[in-house]
């Protein structure tokens, strides 16, 4: 596996982390900790603006990153798990 393939991997993976911790804080109406994850979500999301991957893991970026930084409903935080599970497979199977 080359750098980029691995810095590609490590961003996909920190806002899979990122968005399950939202969902997850959500869900337990932690909204200042789960606020806080998903402003990290965003800034790893936009750092994957140059990168060359599949475009439904972009789609994904984007709609992270167009997300106000307060919403963290309940059906917000099954939407960013489904993210965070789908962007985890993602970056376990990369090579």
């Amino acid at each position: 596996m080359n750098s980029d393939s691995d810095e590609t991997k490590l961003t996909i993976g920190s806002i899979s982390n990122d968005l399950f911790r939202v969902a997850t804080l959500s869900q337990r109406q932690s909204m200042v900790g789960a606020k806080r994850f998903l402003v990290e979500a965003k800034k790893w999301a936009s750092s994957l603006d140059h990168k060359s991957v599949p475009s439904y893991i972009s789609e994904i970026a984007i709609e992270v990153k167009k997300r106000d930084d307060n919403d963290l409903s309940l059906e917000s935080a099954e939407e960013y798990l489904m993210y965070a599970v789908i962007l985890q497979n993602y970056a376990l199977h990369l090579k």
